[in-house]
């Protein structure tokens, strides 16, 4: 197995919303917001080659939004899915799997491009599952109030459309071996099933935070989204996670935090904070 973080661009959202009923005076110290009170975010992915398995985790953005979309979003960076991939010495026809841990926009967006004449969607990676969960496809195609801007019909109808899409069944909150050594954790706080990768490498768990830790910064267990359906519930997932995560030294993998990309925990008299920060190829 390799696996390869895959930077897919940077955007920005406002920092209250980001930070729910911490104040400012607060969370700015770890994320400084701008005249407008946002803040800057990454969208990473990852990418696992495990024999003849090229497995993507998340796909960003994408960039099929109309400009009145992507200007609220200020997308930023020379970063992108395809772009990076390709460097990697990939094309979007190698990528066998797509797993997605929810549908939000900035999580699964680029999966799913225009087709060549502009008359509707189809899905990037052509020869790919895409992963989802039952209980997490019907809250996302018939989206409540609260969520309904974040679940967008065109990043997600495509996907069943096309056949290509299969679903992880969840049989409690921990499924084992979805993938070799790739075992899945649901959490429904912050949106209904979500899914957090666990992924044995080199010795080590690797973790793919998703929403579930936006960023070093949301570690206290108050600082929770505003954007989060069941703040009170993602309190509870967190802090079960946070201490087996600190006991086991669990390397976790940031997807939105624009500065750090991986970071460990330590056990303090407060409870878990943050550890050591690095890059991922420091580690591995």
């Amino acid at each position: 197995m390799k696996i390869h973080p895959l930077n897919t661009g940077n955007f920005k959202l406002d920092g209250g919303a980001m930070f729910g009923v911490v104040p400012k005076m607060v969370w700015q110290k770890t994320n400084p917001a701008d005249q407008n009170n946002l803040c800057d975010w990454s969208m990473r992915s990852m990418l696992i080659e495990d024999g003849d398995r090229l497995i993507l985790i998340d796909a960003g953005i994408g960039d099929k939004q109309s400009e009145k979309f992507f200007s609220h979003y200020y997308l930023s960076g020379n970063d992108s899915l395809i772009g990076n991939l390709k460097q990697l010495g990939f094309s979007p026809e190698d990528v066998t799997d797509v797993f997605l841990t929810h549908l939000h926009f900035d999580h699964c967006g680029g999966a799913i491009q225009w087709n060549k004449d502009r008359t509707g969607f189809e899905p990037v990676f052509k020869k790919a599952l895409y992963w989802s969960t039952e209980n997490h496809w019907q809250w996302a195609t018939v989206p409540n109030p609260r969520e309904k801007a974040s679940f967008l019909s065109e990043n997600i109808l495509p996907i069943q459309e096309s056949g290509q899409l299969k679903f992880i069944e969840r049989t409690g909150d921990f499924t084992k071996n979805i993938f070799p050594n790739f075992d899945v954790l649901f959490v429904d706080g912050h949106t209904e099933s979500m899914m957090i990768p666990h992924i044995q490498y080199k010795g080590k768990t690797l973790v793919f935070m998703a929403d579930l830790l936006p960023s070093v910064g949301h570690i206290p267990l108050p600082y929770v989204m505003g954007y989060d359906t069941r703040p009170l519930l993602t309190m509870t997932e967190k802090e079960k996670f946070l201490h087996l995560a600190t006991e086991q030294e669990f390397v976790l993998f940031l997807e939105h935090d624009s500065v750090n990309e991986c970071c460990t925990l330590q056990m303090t008299e407060k409870g878990p904070r943050l550890g050591e920060t690095f890059h991922f190829t420091d580690l591995f």
